[in-house]
């Protein structure tokens, strides 16, 4: 069984992030970027699932500028086979919006029939939790969404979600889609030998009119604002006065 694992390239989660002065967008001028969190789980999960025999081929797959070869390296160096890069850079300088970016995978899956497609459920950059559900109605697979455990069964995967209630366990008939959540497993390091054996592994360039789509963003950015800077406590004097403050100044009450 072949499985196809998206990525995404962000900031690091250790950066502080910085807005540019004009308020534009998040400024990323000699900024460490990484691979998304989440991302690197689905190709943790996906490497753990040929390493139980169950997969063949791990493909790793994203979507974006030429520098996210970089991102690509890592999934391999991790234990993707290959790798392929849908290159973006002729056709826009914008982030690549959640519809874009599945009707780009759509294709891809298409093209390569993967048994199975692992997303992580969200990027932390503009935390959208879209990408995998867009895909799964673009190509009318099922889907499992949030997943904390992944267990293939044949022609059947069983998945364990986290809902509001607690925990959920859907049966889906492959191929399908499942999206990964922060609890499905603990990514390991890449190791020095495999860091130098990811540089001979096959990576495919593809542009986005070879797919036949259009990735440019419909959505326009106007502004972008830092969070507000978090203020000191105060001291009470009574019960009374931390009850007045609580209803009139922070209106929690």
């Amino acid at each position: 069984m072949k499985v196809l694992v998206a990525v995404k390239r962000v900031i690091d989660y250790n950066v502080k992030i910085r807005v540019k002065p004009d308020h534009s967008d998040v400024d990323l001028t000699n900024v460490k970027m990484a691979m998304n969190p989440f991302c690197e789980i689905a190709v943790e999960e996906a490497v753990r699932l040929k390493e139980k025999g169950v997969a063949t081929e791990v493909v790793a797959v994203t979507i974006g500028p030429k520098a996210a070869q970089e991102q690509l390296r890592t999934a391999l160096a991790l234990g993707a086979d290959r790798a392929i890069h849908v290159d973006t850079s002729a056709e826009t300088d914008e982030r690549v919006e959640s519809l874009g970016a599945a009707k780009a995978l759509a294709k891809l899956v298409e093209e390569e029939q993967p048994g199975l497609v692992i997303l992580g459920k969200q990027a932390i950059d503009t935390d959208n939790n879209q990408t995998g559900q867009m895909l799964a109605a673009l190509t009318g697979l099922p889907q499992g969404t949030f997943a904390s455990e992944v267990a293939v069964d044949g022609e059947k995967v069983q998945v364990t979600r986290e809902i509001d209630g607690g925990l959920q366990t859907i049966e889906l008939t492959l191929p399908a889609i499942v999206t990964t959540d922060l609890r499905l497993n603990e990514p390991r390091y890449a190791k020095l030998p495999d860091i130098m054996k990811a540089k001979k592994k096959p990576l495919d360039v593809k542009s986005p009119a070879d797919l036949g789509v259009e990735v440019a963003s419909k959505v326009k950015l106007l502004k972008v604002e830092p969070p507000a800077e978090r203020q000191g406590g105060v001291k009470v004097g009574s019960v009374d006065e931390l009850v007045d403050k609580l209803k009139n100044e922070a209106k929690v009450l």
